[in-house]
């Protein structure tokens, strides 16, 4: 396992990630085809400057989104976003063999996992019993959500906010993502993406 640290701060990271984003939805990006050289590059190890929690959703691909070449990006992605033990193992070889100074939870408008927990909180639906397991890692973050809210879309919108902020919580609660941020090598933050225009906006300021 390689273990070069990444030659970019999270804020230079993050920073990449807006300025990647605002290409794509310009429609200038700059990486429809991919060189050999790159590959075979690539082929010998692998230095991401970010790692990157998402949700499946076909519609929100973070390579796209941030216009990232092969390499670039360090992608995490199952249903909601939601953090469980392989996942959180995954982002801790990130952290500790990849060195990624930049951690992203990106969730995404009209997330079909944030609805389903919504439904199954607000109105006892059910759903089959492993999504039911997955709903179960969202429904602690929906706390503070109110239903009623208008329009309909705003509980919807405040709901996706949320389980990112979940999602980041609990990462942030685990002893070596604490240890790493008081060294100052580590920076997290929250984003959503819009699954119309595929903008993303950050829930928090660029790390200084």
């Amino acid at each position: 396992m390689s273990e070069r640290v990444t030659s970019i701060t999270a804020a230079q990271a993050l920073e990449r990630l807006r300025a990647g984003n605002a290409r794509f939805v310009r429609g200038d990006a700059r990486f429809p085809t991919v060189q050999k050289e790159v590959l075979a590059a690539l082929a010998r190890a692998q230095h991401p400057y970010a790692t990157i929690l998402g949700c499946s959703d076909s519609r929100v691909p973070p390579e796209l989104l941030f216009d990232a070449g092969f390499g670039e990006l360090f992608i995490v992605r199952l249903a909601g976003n939601v953090l469980s033990p392989e996942v959180a193992g995954t982002l801790q070889y990130a952290g500790v063999h990849l060195k990624t100074p930049l951690f992203v939870v990106l969730g995404h408008e009209g997330c079909g996992a944030v609805q389903a927990a919504l439904a199954a909180r607000f109105h006892g639906a059910r759903e089959r019993s492993r999504i039911e397991v997955l709903l179960r890692s969202v429904l602690p973050g929906l706390d503070g959500i109110d239903p009623a809210l208008p329009p309909p879309r705003a509980a919807r919108a405040a709901a996706v906010e949320a389980n990112v902020r979940w999602t980041m919580r609990q990462i942030l609660e685990t002893p070596e993502v604490q240890a790493r941020q008081a060294e100052g090598v580590m920076h997290l933050v929250g984003a959503v993406a819009e699954i119309s225009t595929g903008r993303v906006r950050f829930l928090e300021a660029t790390p200084r």
